[in-house]
């Protein structure tokens, strides 16, 4: 724009310039004009006609001269309002359109599904800070918080101002906003406000599946049924990602705690900050995720597929089974995955029914022990290629599931202890 209007002055000035060096040098005023006193018969100038010839000429050039100088400056005006009339009604459009689109998204980030969250903004700093409320995370703290209507909700807060973190503020939401499935974590509402940045999600009662494997409890409220309810449930909420969005998303940081339990113990993935969708380019992500769950041509490569995943679920699924942490720490300095460890013990089958966890132990089918274990060790292969699709494992753990906990298998027994 400031170039066009440069362009058209320059324009109008060399204009001006060549009118005027146009102009006639020779000028003869009315003043010049005289009659010298030695002419004894000296009379006063009674008409044009008694000025020299050529001077009428000269007056009559000099006012065509200026009359260019109008048409060319007349013009010229005309050319810049011609230009500017369009793109002054163009900028006038955007900044009527940026003005609706910024209202919007303001209402939008204020409130999402019909969620009201500007009440409790300005209780951040005193409602939410009871220790029982918190649970510290990479990316913030999370809190139990009740809102107006008695619903309970959980609500994590951006402590982390880093351009990571926001990214990852940013993709949680543009995800779960898409999304809706039973075993993904529901997004309720989220809020902007100043510096403070909250994702507010319904309530998982019975905490992370690492809680409930390594905390206090030690496994003892998951039976064997259960575990495996848990394992099918993280499985259709990867093959939805897998296979029904459009287009498929990768997490990228599934495990334990990540995998989130209701009142009844159903799983559902969580934290979506890291994931991405496919076609997404490879070279623009940064490597991330968690040591033990990173699968390990990712790792050392940086080959991001579905098939990573899988890899993590098969750690998870590990952890099921094992009761093991996924890395067990042997020294200061050195820790030992339970990939690295299970290996040995899950391709003997002799070994296998004493180093399951002690919880479930003696309390299943072997031959639906062996099964699972079988997928767990498909699913942590080195090799991608050798890795089943998660669709694969899904139809593996169906009949393993009683059919009151969403399987096909029809228990003998009277009651089903989940």
């Amino acid at each position: 724009m400031k170039i066009l209007v440069g362009f058209l002055f320059n324009l109008i000035l060399n204009l001006q310039i060549t009118t005027i060096d146009a102009r006639p040098t020779r000028l003869i005023l009315l003043s010049d004009i005289s009659v010298h006193e030695s002419s004894p018969a000296a009379a006063p100038i009674s008409s044009m006609a008694d000025i020299p010839p050529g001077t009428h000429t000269d007056i009559q050039i000099h006012q065509n001269s200026n009359k260019k100088l109008v048409i060319g400056l007349v013009s010229a005006s005309s050319l810049i309002g011609i230009v500017l009339l369009p793109l002054t009604c163009l900028w006038i459009c955007r900044r009527k359109k940026l003005y609706k689109s910024t209202n919007i998204n303001t209402r939008r980030l204020d409130s999402l599904k019909g969620l009201p969250l500007t009440s409790f903004i300005g209780r951040t700093n005193t409602h939410f800070q009871h220790p029982k409320d918190i649970r510290e995370g990479g990316f913030g703290c999370v809190y139990k918080a009740q809102l107006n209507d008695n619903l309970l909700v959980a609500i994590k807060k951006l402590d982390n101002k880093t351009q990571n973190s926001i990214k990852e503020f940013q993709t949680e939401i543009d995800i779960l906003s898409k999304i809706q499935h039973p075993n993904i974590i529901t997004l309720l509402g989220y809020c902007v406000h100043d510096e403070t940045k909250l994702l507010v999600y319904e309530l998982m009662q019975n905490g992370s599946l690492e809680s409930q494997l390594h905390g206090p409890s030690c496994g003892s409220n998951l039976t064997w049924h259960c575990r495996m309810k848990i394992a099918l449930d993280i499985a259709r909420g990867l093959e939805y990602l897998h296979e029904r969005c459009k287009p498929s998303v990768i997490h990228r940081d599934l495990k334990s705690s990540n995998i989130l339990l209701d009142s009844s113990f159903n799983a559902k993935l969580s934290d979506f900050g890291l994931a991405v969708m496919e076609g997404a380019n490879s070279k623009n992500i940064k490597l991330s995720g968690t040591l033990g769950y990173v699968a390990p041509e990712y790792l050392l490569d940086g080959k991001l597929t579905d098939k990573s995943d899988v890899y993590a679920y098969g750690v998870v699924l590990l952890e099921l089974l094992l009761g093991r942490r996924h890395l067990e720490k042997l020294t200061s300095s050195k820790c030992e995955s339970i990939v690295t460890w299970a290996m040995p013990q899950l391709m003997d089958r002799s070994k296998l029914p004493s180093v399951i966890d002690p919880v479930i132990r003696d309390k299943m089918d072997l031959k639906h022990l062996y099964q699972v274990a079988a997928v767990a060790v498909l699913c942590v292969q080195s090799e991608p290629s050798y890795r089943p699709l998660i669709t694969d494992v899904l139809h593996s753990l169906v009949p393993l599931v009683p059919m009151e906990l969403g399987g096909t298998l029809r228990v003998t027994e009277s009651r089903v202890v989940t």
